[in-house]
């Protein structure tokens, strides 16, 4: 290997490309965009020497889940029936947003397939290996950018959240990830899912550095917000939850009153009315990928569990409809009830379960999916934004942070503070295990 400049951006480029290879990241990459990263981060050194750095992330490495275009590499969406399609003319809108701050593309990552799942399991690239426990599930559908991020292949992970595909990986991975709200940065171009509830979603180990991306991306100031009243919804979204993690969410919640921030428990109409609607009628998602993907069933390389879960929402348009027609009511309603508050709740109700527990049964492995998106699958319905923060516990486990759309300046203000307050890892030592440069 040539002799880098051991304080910049090509060190810590190559120190990403050089834990894509590890076996904490086996299955973690879809594609590897080598070239372009030493190309990027040599450019970004020229500048940082020049004086002239396009933005404060300018040199730091970032990752994309494998639905967006990044220029000549094929966008795959987690599917072998994708693999011939023919490679990304041009980056997408927000690769070239994110190239213009100065960050180096490392690759693309692994995704349950079509993002059309919330366990995270793969079975033609891999699944992405857990970096608690290689036996349980990464959660999905942004698995690899996730565990890119617990890795240290980069420090900022971008993936996309429809029912909760940033916010389930990164509980069951232990690291923060935010759903911003609907198109925040402009409008989604990524391959979608759910034209209706797809939101793009950023992932790192603190979340001050996905403000400072969010703020470069969104044009925010980030001017700290009077700090908010905490409510937790009555009902299943907490009662429903296994012990560990029930243990795992009042600590968190004794660490937030010991700093002094008011919490109330409170019975929400709005969610109560979204999760009979969904359990009643199913769910918008189910019939959104049908119309996505549908065409392709029956075609070589679709996984089965993907196939079965396609096929079942094949009349599910017309059967979706009273969720359509009460979005937006819900939708006022929520933001109504949360007025001046943000919402707190365990972001998936169980541990990570164990991926050859899944396996082996058609029937709970899709019972298992549609129990670890429940919460945030409603909430994703309601339009809202959200982060979510590791939990300590005996299990990996995640606090989610919610606001109504486009409240996100408070809702990350507040995860902000909440990480503070229950000892979730500070940006330093984030910064010295993953690829950054100095």
């Amino acid at each position: 290997m040539e002799t880098l400049d051991v304080s910049g951006a090509r060190r810590a480029c190559e120190q990403a490309l050089e834990r894509t290879k590890g076996a904490a990241a086996r299955s973690t990459m879809i594609t590897v965009t080598a070239e372009r990263a030493r190309r990027e981060a040599d450019d970004s050194d020229g500048r940082r020497r020049d004086g002239a750095l396009l933005s404060p992330l300018d040199g730091v490495p970032i990752v994309w889940k494998d639905l967006f275009d990044v220029e000549g590499t094929v966008t795959t969406c987690g599917s072998a029936s994708l693999l011939e399609r023919p490679p990304a003319p041009a980056d997408g809108a927000l690769v070239r947003r994110i190239a213009s701050l100065g960050m180096v593309t490392v690759g693309k990552t692994n995704l349950s397939e079509f993002a059309f799942s919330g366990l995270g399991i793969n079975q033609r690239f891999g699944t992405p290996v857990n970096p608690v426990d290689a036996a349980l599930v990464p959660g999905g559908s942004s698995a690899g950018s996730a565990v890119a991020v617990t890795a240290g292949i980069a420090p900022l992970a971008v993936g996309t959240d429809t029912s909760g595909s940033v916010r389930v990986p990164a509980a069951f991975c232990g690291c923060v990830g935010y759903r911003a709200s609907h198109n925040r940065y402009g409008e989604n171009d990524f391959r979608a899912l759910s034209p209706t509830l797809d939101s793009v979603g950023l992932m790192a180990r603190t979340v001050d550095d996905i403000r400072l991306l969010d703020r470069l991306l969104a044009g925010t100031s980030h001017r700290q917000p009077a700090r908010p009243r905490v409510v937790i919804p009555a009902g299943e979204w907490v009662d429903d939850c296994t012990p560990a993690i029930r243990a795992a969410f009042e600590s968190a919640v004794d660490s937030l009153r010991g700093g002094d921030v008011r919490v109330t428990t409170v019975r929400l109409a709005s969610m109560e009315r979204a999760q009979h609607l969904i359990d009643t009628y199913g769910t918008i998602v189910g019939a959104d990928a049908y119309a996505a993907y549908g065409r392709l069933l029956g075609s070589a390389g679709i996984e089965p569990a993907t196939a079965r879960r396609l096929a079942r929402n094949a009349g599910a348009q017309e059967a979706v409809e009273p969720l359509r027609r009460e979005m937006r009511t819900l939708r006022r309603q929520f933001a109504a009830e949360l007025t001046g508050s943000v919402l707190l709740c365990p972001t998936v109700r169980h541990e990570p379960p164990r991926i050859a527990d899944l396996l082996g049964s058609e029937a709970t492995y899709d019972a298992v999916n549609a129990s670890t998106l429940r919460t945030t699958m409603v909430l994703s319905y309601l339009g809202a934004c959200g982060v979510t923060l590791p939990m300590t516990g005996r299990a990996p486990a995640g606090m989610l942070v919610s606001a109504p759309a486009g409240d996100d300046d408070v809702v990350l203000a507040a995860a902000s503070e909440f990480e503070r307050l229950t000892s979730c890892p500070s940006a330093s030592a984030a910064r010295r295990e993953a690829a950054w440069p100095s």
